[in-house]
C-alpha cells in the first residue's frame, strides 16, 4: 500500500528560490508560494512586504514520503538559506523573510527541533529558525508561483528538473 501525499511548509528568505530549490528534490509532487504565520487573513504581496501582517514569504510543498524523508527535506532547507540571520537573508531585509519551520504533525515538530539542535552544533553559532505549528496558508499571487522557472524578471527561466544543481538566480 502506498503511502499518502504529506505537506512541509518552511520559510527561509525570499520564497522564489526557495521553491525552485524544493521543486528539483526527487519525491516533492507539489509546490506553491504564499504567506503563513500572521494575523491577516488573505494578505496580499504588498501588505506582506510592508511588515504589518506578521506572515512570512513561505513555500507549502507535498511530498511522498516513500521517496523523499522529512528529514532530507529539512537538509535541503538549512542548505538554503543561513539559519542564523534575523529577519532577513542576505539584502532581503524584513520579518517576512524570516527563517521557520511549520510543522503539520507530531513527528514533524521532533524531527525539526533534532535537526535545530543537530545544525546549530555543526554550525556552532545561535540559529534564529522558529518552528511553529502550521498555520493558515494563503496562496501568493499567481505571478509568484513557479517564478524562478518561468523566467523571473529576466525572462530567463531556471531548471526545476529533479536532481538540478545549477546554480540558482534569485531574481532570474
Amino acid at each position: 500500500m502506498a503511502q499518502q501525499q504529506q505537506q512541509a511548509t518552511f520559510a527561509a528568505g525570499c520564497f522564489w528560490s526557495v521553491e525552485l530549490a524544493f521543486q528539483r528534490v526527487p519525491g516533492v509532487t507539489k509546490t506553491a508560494v504564499g504567506y503563513t504565520g500572521g494575523k491577516t487573513v488573505n494578505p496580499t504581496y504588498n501588505e506582506v512586504c510592508s511588515g504589518t501582517t506578521g506572515h512570512t514569504e513561505a513555500v507549502q510543498l507535498e511530498y511522498d514520503p516513500a521517496e523523499v524523508s522529512y528529514k532530507q527535506l529539512l537538509d535541503v532547507f538549512w542548505k538554503k538559506h543561513d539559519p542564523t540571520q534575523v529577519n532577513r537573508q542576505g539584502n532581503d531585509v524584513g520579518s517576512q523573510y524570516r527563517s521557520s519551520i511549520y510543522f503539520h504533525t507530531p513527528d514533524q515538530k521532533e524531527e525539526a527541533i533534532a535537526s535545530l539542535k543537530e545544525y546549530e552544533s555543526r554550525l556552532g553559532k545561535k540559529i534564529a529558525t522558529e518552528i511553529l505549528p502550521a498555520a493558515p496558508f494563503y496562496m501568493a499571487e499567481e505571478y509568484h508561483q513557479q517564478y524562478l522557472e518561468k523566467g523571473g524578471g529576466r525572462g530567463k527561466g531556471q531548471s526545476a528538473r529533479k536532481m538540478c544543481n545549477d546554480p540558482i538566480r534569485c531574481y532570474g
